[in-house]
């Protein structure tokens, strides 16, 4: 077998073009002294200037504090310790957050002149590559949830207007279907398709799973200003009706037969205000704290998607929630 490591020859140049390609930062420090050296990518990547000779505690400042002591024991201990070793952490460039992978060779053994060398990696794409994922991995589990409760709601809602179990099974899977309908608009479309619907046509079709027959109809009303919503913004709005109907379907009005939803709504200059009001429900209960995922989820995506805002007032007879959004935006 070749050793290709004895029969080639790297050059500096070579192993300079190599390290600038790949967007390496070169370190030295000395055990010692505690002296810290860095490559002009290094001090780019810091956002520092290069301008003498920095110590350990000159970049710590820079590390975000909730990484900081974690870093400080970790660059220890790879005195101590034996083999390659990464360490990812959170660093202050201004207002912007940037993640970096130090790496190196642990222990004392093999170092020259007390000097420990390493590099840095800029890794700030692919940790937030992970977290989106990890987001995405979130709000499908949240959803699954929510759709096991709906599930349980409709059967139950089926159940008060149903005459036979031959009613009660074309009724369910009626609404079931409709749920299904609904649920296409919470996740995104391929391609352009323009205008996803009107304003008042999809709020219409997400909430059909949730209307009564019989003697319970009609305790769902839409009023809403006729206007085009754009494909883009169809999404985004779905997923907040679809989750406020769930939270109403297991805690407010629509978990009860005497239960009534108004979805009203106007146009101010470029603004979209709807009013979700609730009426005939249990007894509110004011939540407590900063609210779980479904919260986060819904201030998320209105401020993200739809450019607005979203305001609970938890009144004695039923919640009401505004809805605000950039009219230009929900065009989109």
């Amino acid at each position: 077998m070749i050793d290709l490591e004895e029969n080639v020859e790297w050059t500096s140049g070579q192993l300079r073009r190599a390290i600038k390609a790949a967007g390496v930062a070169l370190w030295t420090w000395n055990v010692d002294t505690d002296a810290f050296i860095m490559d002009h990518r290094g001090y780019e990547l810091w956002d520092l200037g290069a301008n003498g000779i920095l110590s350990f505690e000159d970049l710590s400042a820079k590390i975000h504090p909730a990484d900081r002591d974690r870093v400080r024991a970790a660059f220890v201990a790879t005195r101590a310790f034996v083999g390659p070793y990464e360490i990812d952490f959170r660093i202050l460039s201004g207002l912007d957050v940037r993640w970096i992978s130090a790496r190196g060779q642990g222990s004392d053994d093999d170092i020259v002149a007390r000097v420990m060398t390493g590099i840095f990696l800029d890794v700030t794409g692919r940790k937030q590559a992970e977290e989106g994922h990890e987001l995405l991995a979130g709000e499908m589990s949240h959803r699954v949830k929510n759709l096991l409760a709906i599930a349980t709601g409709l059967t139950q809602m089926t159940s008060r207007s149903s005459s036979s179990i031959a009613d009660m099974t074309a009724q369910l899977t009626q609404r079931l279907t409709a749920l299904g309908r609904a649920h296409d608009l919470v996740r995104p479309l391929p391609g352009d398709q323009g205008t996803a619907a009107l304003l008042g046509d999809l709020i219409t079709i997400l909430l059909a799973p949730y209307e009564e027959t019989a003697a319970y109809s009609g305790r769902i009303r839409v009023a809403v200003p006729r206007m085009g919503v754009g494909e883009g913004a169809a999404t985004g709005l779905a997923l907040v009706i679809h989750e406020l109907a769930t939270n109403s379907l297991k805690y407010g009005a629509l978990s009860l037969s005497t239960g009534i939803l108004d979805v009203s709504g106007t146009i101010c200059g470029g603004t979209v205000v709807l009013a979700w009001t609730e009426q005939g429900g249990p007894q509110v209960v004011v939540p407590n704290g900063a609210g779980g995922y479904g919260s986060r989820l819904l201030e998320r995506t209105m401020a993200g998607h739809l450019g607005g805002s979203i305001t609970f007032n938890w009144t004695p007879g039923g919640a009401l929630i505004t809805l605000t959004m950039d009219a230009a935006r929900l065009a989109i």
